[in-house]
Formats: C-alpha cells, structure tokens, sequence
C-alpha cells in the first residue's frame, strides 16, 4: 500500500506545554506579519502539531508548581484571572524526614521558594493551551505516533508515523493502515523527557558532541482525594532524607490541589548505584512516614503516573537546532535545578524558537545558519540567566549529598563555579551507576513488606490508576537488543529493570526446569517514563512510541 505524504510549513511533534506554546506564539507572529498592510509579501501560516496521547494532556499527570508570569508573555491578551490554575502557593515548606519525625526548616534552601508561583492541573493547563492553538489555526492531530525520522542528505526531511493494524511479528491484519509521511519545512522537536526522535536525531546528527551528559530523576506521582482540612490548599511542602540515604539524590513533595484534593510524589536520581532501588517503592515507604500518613489517612488514591525528568542543566543541553529543525523543552533539557521546575523554561524555549522560525519563513531559508539564532537568542535571554548560576548543580551530588551541600555552598559564592577551575563540572550518564548485586549481600531497597492496599500499592494496582491502555497486538514498542545481554546484566546486577520501572513491564522469572532466569516484557503496562531507555546497564533497551492513543489516560488529573 502507498504511503500517503503530507507537506505543510511547521512541524510540531508533541503536544505538551513546550509544543503548543511554540504553536502559539508563531502562529501570532505570522498573523501580526500578514496583517501589517505594509508588508507585501505574506509567510505562509501551516502550523501542524502531533500528540501521541489520544487527547490532549492525557500524558500529563497533575501536580506542578508554575510561575504565571511567563504566561503574561505568551498570551499578554488573555487576563491572569482567566488562567486555569488551580491555586497561587498560599503556604511553603520545607521538611527534613528521619524515619519518625519531620523537621521544618527555618528557611527554604537556595532556589527553592515557590513565593508568587501557582499549583496547577497539568493536563487541563494543556487543554487549555491546545484550545487556544486551535482558535489561532494550529492543526493539532492527537493519536498520531511520530515514528520514524526521515533524513536525506545529512538533513531532517521529514517523519513518518506509525502504521496501525499489525500484528505483534509486524504483519498486517485486516484492519491495516498504512504510516503516513510528513514533510515540512521546519521542524520542532517537543517530545518531552528522552523522547525517542529527538534522542535518535541528536546521535544521527552528534549534536550533542562536547556536551555532558544529560542525568535524570524519576518522579512517581499519585493524586488522592482526602478529607477535608487533612492538607491546605495552596499548601506545598517539599522534604528531604527520609526514606533516601546520604549517597542518593531525591525527596518527595506533596501539592494542595484543593481542599480535598493532593498531588504527592517522590523523585530519585536514576544515578543511584544500588541495582535494586526502586522509585515506586520508595513513595510507598514515603506515604508511611508518620507526616505523610496523617494527610492520607481515611483518603482515596485516584490516579498514579511516572515522569522521568532532565537533570544535567546548561551543560548537558545538546545543539538547539540543525537544517530545517530546533529543540525546544523537557526535549532539549530545559529544567532549573534545584528548584526543580521547567514548564516556565519550556515555555519561554519555545517562544525563542518560534521568534527563529519566523525568521526563517519571512527570508524562506532554514538552514542550520538561519536556525542558530535560535541559540543565539537563548544566550542572551532570561532562560540562560537562569541556568547559568545552576549550571552544575546535579553535578555536585554526584557522590553524595554532603558533599554536594558543601559544593553547592561554594556554588553560591563563586557565581556557580564551585571547586571546578574548569567552571564545569561533569558525571557519567546514569546507566554507568551500579553496583553489582553480590555487593549488596542479599539486601533490597525499602525491604519486601507487603503493600496494604490502603495507603501503600503494588504497581499492578498502580498501573490501573494510570489508566494506561495499549492496544496487545501491536509489535512491542520496547525492545531488548540481544538476550545475551539481558542474561549477563541478570546474572550481574540482578535485573534491575524489574525494580527501576515504575510500572512492572520488566518481570524476571524463573524456568522451573532449568532453574535459569529470563526476562518477560508486558509492554502494554507502560506508562511513558522511558526510565528503561535511560538507566539500562548495557544500553539494551530502546524504548519508542507504540500505536498513537496508546499509554496512560490522565483525563483531568
């Protein structure tokens, strides 16, 4: 059969707050310029966006702390009232955890005040945004997978989506439909954290030659509903310690949605060495610490999702742009540390390229010369100016978290040198940390106790609060390389993709015959987190996107 080809003028692939923003402010600068009854000559406005989810924001799971202002510049003709955040931040923690007891900080550390921001539902802020890019004439098609990158000559060409309708070996059923080819003149890479195009073109092209090495969190986040006055709305609360040890990077948070309604989670470096550790189980022991409990208790789990999270600051941002194609977003690596927030970043990356694109449209070249004032105008903008003092930041904990408090504290005064004479301080990608399992003498993290059900939750009952749907006949959209390699990293770290995934898609078992252990994959629980792309010892999973509408169902969560 076939492949249909599409042609417009911009190509967005994503649909998250980076994608719609940059869909957002080009479309007005090319209605400003059309509309000018001195200009002659008119740019051509075909503005088209993808978004793997079946609707918009149903892979954004609720929970995240903003800074409103940067939707004053991006919709300066929409009234802050209007917004659809849920509440400003009315109160601010920070609590340091022992295992029985919570500390409030007298201050909040570096970075970390939250004063003037807002708590918002992420996927309605998307909803939202996705309403507004379609009165502005934005093409938005969600369900649609991008799949495969398209480069001829050493250049991005185009994309092809997904074909739908094979069976799990790749053979057409009767309801076959083939993948659909798009081509466009320039194109945005808004995918999100490690999305698989744009961590495919960045090798293809080396733009990240000379770069560290981007790091991650992962973030395991739930939505309860719980009884009135057992939290404040407004309220956030940040904590530190407990249940981490010294030599591994994270802490949780919880968010007052509402007066019943909370957003709580915990984030870990995926850098930790123990091969056992296990995010999702280390907000299971989280929610039991005695300050925690007492806000869930007699409360409702509602929803659960996974996000993994770019942690390697300035240093780690790959090349923003190529021929014919920019990077904007979670994408590209825009997030502060330590404050931990990126929506503002991924906002105000994308208004910078969209500046770039117009200009590329009004002279018709879309050359990687015309595309580098995208970068350009990054360095001299206010999202540099607030990760440069950060810039190595993550870097400091690399070891563990005195000796990043005391690098961070020299950061501070050195302008974010710290003991670096270089001003740039570096660590191995995350997959490079671990130990091997006979190093643990038999220990697991956060023990084996068994989940009750009631505050704490195993991660099949978790993925049923996801949501998450795919459709089981497709071909595997994760993909281990060899079996060889799985067999070692078994035998030598004990398989740790069957502690490091959120959502219980990597099983080891055992052959009651030969008492070997093997690897079994349930692709049709993921959640999206792509941890397993990221953290896998011998890089042998590839993690890409399944059938379009495929994975988690956030709904208005």
């Amino acid at each position: 059969m076939d492949i249909p080809i599409i042609e417009t003028d911009i190509l967005v692939i994503g649909g998250g707050s980076a994608g719609l923003s940059f869909a957002i402010h080009c479309a007005d600068l090319i209605r400003k310029h059309n509309e000018d009854p001195a200009v002659k000559i008119k740019i051509p406005d075909r503005i088209m966006l993808l978004e793997k989810g079946s609707s918009l924001g149903n892979h954004s799971l609720s929970g995240a702390v903003i800074n409103p202002e940067v939707f004053r510049e991006l919709l300066p003709e929409v009234k802050s009232e209007e917004y659809p955040f849920e509440t400003p931040v009315l109160e601010d923690d920070t609590m340091f955890l022992t295992k029985s007891s919570a500390i409030k900080l007298p201050f909040h550390p570096p970075y970390m005040s939250n004063q003037g921001n807002s708590i918002v539902i992420l996927g309605k802020l998307i909803r939202w945004l996705g309403e507004i890019a379609e009165k502005k004439g934005v093409q938005v098609f969600s369900g649609f997978s991008a799949q495969e990158l398209l480069i001829e000559g050493g250049k991005l060409a185009g994309i092809r989506t997904n074909a739908s309708g094979v069976d799990a070996d790749g053979k057409p059923l009767l309801n076959y439909q083939p993948p659909t080819e798009v081509r466009a003149k320039i194109f945005i890479m808004a995918e999100g954290t490690r999305g698989h195009l744009t961590r495919n073109l960045i090798q293809a092209l080396q733009l990240d030659k000379g770069c560290n090495p981007q790091v991650y969190s992962l973030g395991v986040k739930e939505v309860w509903e719980i009884p009135q006055g057992a939290f404040n709305k407004g309220r956030v609360v940040h904590s530190l310690g407990y249940p981490l040890n010294f030599d591994q990077f994270g802490g949780g948070f919880i968010y007052g949605l509402s007066d019943t309604m909370i957003a709580l989670g915990y984030v870990a470096g995926l850098d930790i060495k123990d091969p056992t550790f296990d995010t999702h189980r280390a907000l299971q022991v989280y929610k039991k610490h005695p300050f925690v409990q007492g806000i869930i208790k007699n409360g409702k789990l509602i929803r659960y999702g996974a996000k993994t999270i770019p942690e390697g600051g300035l240093f780690a941002l790959p090349q923003l742009y190529h021929d014919g194609v920019m990077i904007i977003g979670d994408s590209a690596g825009f997030l502060a540390m330590p404050s931990l927030k990126g929506v503002h970043l991924s906002i105000r990356s994308a208004m910078l390229a969209a500046r770039a694109a117009m200009e590329a449209l009004k002279n018709k070249d879309y050359s990687c010369a015309q595309l580098s004032a995208y970068e350009k105008s990054f360095k001299d903008s206010s999202v540099y100016r607030e990760l440069y003092p950060v810039r190595n930041f993550r870097q400091a904990f690399k070891d563990n978290l005195i000796l990043g408090a005391l690098q961070f504290g020299t950061q501070l005064v050195t302008g974010g040198r710290g003991f670096s004479f270089s001003g740039r301080l570096t660590m191995n990608e995350d997959r490079a940390h671990c130990q091997k399992i006979e190093e643990l003498h038999g220990k697991v993290f956060g023990g084996n106790e068994p989940f009750d059900k009631c505050a704490t939750f195993d991660k099949e009952t978790e993925i049923f609060f996801s949501g998450t749907k795919h459709d089981e006949e497709q071909p595997s959209h994760i993909h281990v390389q060899s079996v060889e390699k799985c067999a070692t990293c078994i035998e030598t770290y004990g398989g740790p993709c069957q502690y490091f995934c959120p959502a219980q898609v990597f099983e080891i078992s055992t052959d009651s015959k030969t008492g070997k252990k093997g690897l079994k994959l349930h692709p049709s629980n993921c959640v999206h987190c792509k941890t397993c792309d990221i953290k896998d010892p011998y890089r042998n999973v590839i993690w890409e996107t399944p059938y379009g509408g495929d994975g988690p169902e956030y709904e208005n969560m």
